[in-house]
């Protein structure tokens, strides 16, 4: 009886990317990608969406750790905020980001004032934007791994002497490394297709704030073929990124 609507929502996901291989123009498909302005917005999604991973795994993971691991008065609440770019609609989110971070902003004015920094419409947006959006899913993923983790393990660690620092870096982050890279690929893939945020805080400049989703965005208006072509691109490296590590996050 489940094989039915099975085949549905398989049917749901996979008809719409036939229809993007179907209507692809395979003939002028070489050219249209050797354009500068493709190779441009392809580099700079890659390289935006390796730096927020980057952003994310510094932050993530002591987070996940602390929600996981540690107990304290609004551990909920925290949770349930870590949470909420997951559920904000991407361009709520830039507006709070431009809010926050702008030259008039909370934290923006004071980073113009004292040290001349003005964040929106720049690469480092970008990577800000993607790194806002993509966090929750990387924070979600270690700390399930963290409670899935045996804990006597560290506490073995721990009564032999070694400190706590010893015992994150030697035990705990060995026993989660898998959850550590399957909320890495997430969130690198999130950070790849990040649209709304990006183009409210960091804009829609080629070669600077302009990434592979914007790109698809400003030719779908006026050239849909080139936009076809561009979604091909995302499509294959996120399918070649999943594919390639799929062995090594899923069980």
């Amino acid at each position: 009886m489940l094989a039915v609507p099975a085949a549905v929502g398989l049917a749901f996901l996979v008809l719409p990317l036939v229809g993007l291989l179907v209507r692809a123009p395979w003939r002028t498909l070489p050219q249209r990608l050797a354009e500068p302005a493709v190779l441009e917005a392809l580099r700079l999604s890659l390289v935006s969406a390796t730096l927020a991973t980057a952003v994310c795994l510094v932050l993530g993971v002591p987070l996940a750790w602390v929600l996981a691991r540690t107990r304290f008065r609004g551990r909920r609440l925290v949770r349930s905020l870590v949470t909420v770019p997951m559920v904000l609609p991407p361009v709520v989110g830039g507006v709070a980001l431009l809010l926050v971070l702008g030259r008039n902003g909370l934290v923006g004015r004071h980073l113009d004032a004292a040290f001349g920094i003005t964040l929106p419409f720049t690469t480092a947006a970008v990577v800000i934007a993607e790194a806002f959006v993509a966090l929750p899913f990387l924070v979600i993923t270690v700390e399930g791994a963290l409670r899935a983790a045996d804990p006597r393990f560290e506490e073995a660690a721990a009564t032999l002497g070694a400190s706590r620092w010893t015992v994150f870096r030697r035990v705990t982050l060995p026993l989660i490394a898998p959850g550590v890279l399957a909320g890495g690929v997430l969130c690198w893939s999130r950070a790849l297709g990040e649209f709304g945020a990006t183009i409210t805080f960091a804009g829609n400049f080629p070669g600077e704030t302009q990434t592979m989703p914007l790109a698809v965005y400003l030719a779908l208006e006026t050239d849909p073929e080139a936009a076809i072509v561009l979604s091909l691109v995302l499509l294959a490296v996120s399918v070649a990124i999943l594919t390639a590590l799929r062995d090594r996050w899923i069980p």
